[in-house]
């Protein structure tokens, strides 16, 4: 059995840490003691002398580890580091803190999952691309790349010559967000290509829009917004939006964790209209996820309707951008699992369980 398992990607924001999650949840639940590693990481959190990568805090809260720097995020590359190596690559032990983690992690579970980080040449300016690193720990790799024919076979052939390059092998390919209409004839010609290379095809993956869906709080951070009113509702789930003007028309059709994007001037209406659609509708305030209030003095507005915004814990998020620009910046959000999301883990999970073919790889 196959006791190590690297999981690369072609880029950012193809669904690796997703698939990543999927992959050790399903794992597990064969009966293996299951350990996760990442390696190299960019994007760390603080808590308190402990200092990790925030993917390793995500592993470690959803498949319940205690988290260890030094064994699940041994390697910080933060700012300002990568200056430094390159002035003295003398001073850095990378490769030492990544092989005492991996010995001891192969020593205490049946496999560790590595996750890499970025595209397969992220680190290389440390001596520490996706592919070096797999080298060190003698790992192969699983792929993971965005639904498609020929741009996902492009991608795929640049992607695995870095690590044709170090002679590490690739243990299969996941083909993710696939428009669901498209899987079969996706996953017959991507097959075509990978049996010409020796590689095995572990899965098509649909496109699931809900992994996609923004919490409000994600959100307030896009838009770099100030919370008004009902901070606790910061994780509510976002699936639908529409305009004040949209509503004050009634041309809403989508209510279901509806997100109402309004100028200041328009507020009071807009909440009216919306009141008015959920009572024809026969729905309560409890399907609407949130409100951006939008334009310049929109920080400090009157909260009109506060009996109905508070009695549903309707969370109020104030922005200077107007209606339109922060439609745009929403629609160009990239959307994340994180520790407020715990759905999207369990749907991350059943999505491996469904579409990857693990026998391929035991």
């Amino acid at each position: 059995m196959i006791d190590r398992l690297y999981i690369a990607a072609t880029s950012q924001h193809v669904g690796k840490t997703t698939s990543t999650l999927g992959l050790m949840a399903a794992i597990r639940a064969r009966g293996h003691r299951v350990s996760y590693c990442k390696p190299v990481g960019q994007e760390f959190v603080e808590l308190g002398d402990l200092r990790v990568d925030k993917d390793a805090l995500l592993f470690a809260r959803g498949m319940d580890f205690e988290l260890k720097a030094e064994l699940h995020s041994p390697v910080i590359i933060g700012r300002g580091v990568t200056s430094k190596y390159l002035d003295d690559p003398t001073k850095f032990d990378f490769g030492s803190k990544i092989t005492k983690a991996s010995r001891y992690l192969q020593a205490n579970f049946d496999l560790v999952i590595y996750e890499g980080t970025g595209h397969p040449g992220v680190g290389s300016v440390c001596d520490m691309s996706n592919a070096q690193v797999a080298k060190m720990l003698d790992a192969p790799v699983v792929m993971i790349v965005e639904g498609g024919i020929g741009s996902t076979i492009d991608k795929l052939n640049m992607n695995l010559a870095l690590f044709r390059e170090k002679r590490v092998p690739v243990a299969g390919v996941i083909v993710n967000k696939t428009l669901p209409a498209k899987l079969d004839k996706v996953r017959h010609y991507v097959e075509i290509y990978l049996q010409k290379l020796g590689i095995p095809l572990l899965g098509v993956l649909p496109y699931e829009r809900t992994l996609s869906n923004p919490i409000m709080g994600s959100i307030r951070r896009a838009l770099d917004g100030k919370t008004l009113a009902n901070k606790d509702g910061l994780s509510n789930r976002v699936e639908n939006i529409a305009s004040g003007s949209l509503l004050a028309q009634q041309e809403v059709e989508g209510l279901k964790n509806l997100l109402v994007i309004v100028s200041r001037r328009r507020l009071k209406d807009s909440i009216t209209a919306l009141k008015k659609i959920l009572r024809e509708r026969k729905l309560d305030g409890s399907t609407v996820a949130g409100i951006v209030v939008t334009g310049q003095g929109s920080h400090n507005p009157d909260l009109p309707h506060a009996e109905f915004l508070n009695k549903f814990h309707i969370p109020v998020v104030a922005c200077a951008l107007d209606t339109y620009g922060a439609a745009v910046r929403i629609s160009k959000m990239e959307v994340k699992i994180n520790l407020k999301t715990p759905w999207k883990i369990r749907r991350a999970v059943e999505l491996i369980e469904e579409h990857v073919n693990l026998d391929l790889l035991f």
